[in-house]
C-alpha cells in the first residue's frame, strides 16, 4: 500500500520561507537536510526527506493551491499547540486554532507567509 512520502510547497521569497520553515519545523523535530537546486531547502528526520520549500521547477510564480493542505502529524496535543503558536509568531496566518475537530482528532490550521495552508494534528 502506498503512503505519502513527502510534500513540498513553493515560494516566491525563498529566504523568508526558509527562515519561517527552519524555525517552525524545528518545533516538529525536523531539520534541514540539504539545499535544493531551486534555492529552496529540504527538511527531514533521520536522513529521510519529509518536506521541502522550493522555487517552482517551471520558473513561474509560486501560488498557494486552493484546497491544498499539508498535515504534520504530531506526538501530542502540546506539540500541536506549540507548532501553531510558532507559525503565528513567525508571521503565519491563523486558519483555525488548536482544538478537537472530531472525538479523537486534535488539529490546528495555519498559512505560511506565501499562503500555503498547513495543519498540525494529533490523533489520540
Amino acid at each position: 500500500m502506498a503512503t505519502l512520502g513527502y510534500a513540498t510547497v513553493g515560494s516566491n521569497d525563498l529566504a523568508r520561507a526558509k527562515a519561517f520553515y527552519d524555525a517552525l519545523l524545528e518545533v516538529a523535530g525536523l531539520e534541514p537536510l540539504f539545499e535544493h537546486p531551486s534555492g529552496g531547502r529540504v527538511y527531514g528526520r533521520d536522513g529521510a526527506f519529509v518536506f521541502g520549500v522550493l522555487g517552482p521547477y517551471n520558473r513561474e510564480p509560486a501560488t498557494a493551491g486552493n484546497g491544498t493542505m499539508i498535515g504534520f502529524r504530531c506526538d501530542s496535543r502540546a506539540e500541536v499547540d506549540s507548532i501553531h503558536a510558532k507559525a503565528i509568531a513567525l508571521g503565519g496566518r491563523d486558519e483555525g486554532a488548536p482544538g478537537f475537530r472530531a472525538p479523537s482528532f486534535y488539529m490546528s490550521y495555519f498559512r505560511d507567509p506565501d499562503g500555503n495552508k498547513l495543519c498540525a494534528y494529533w490523533v489520540g
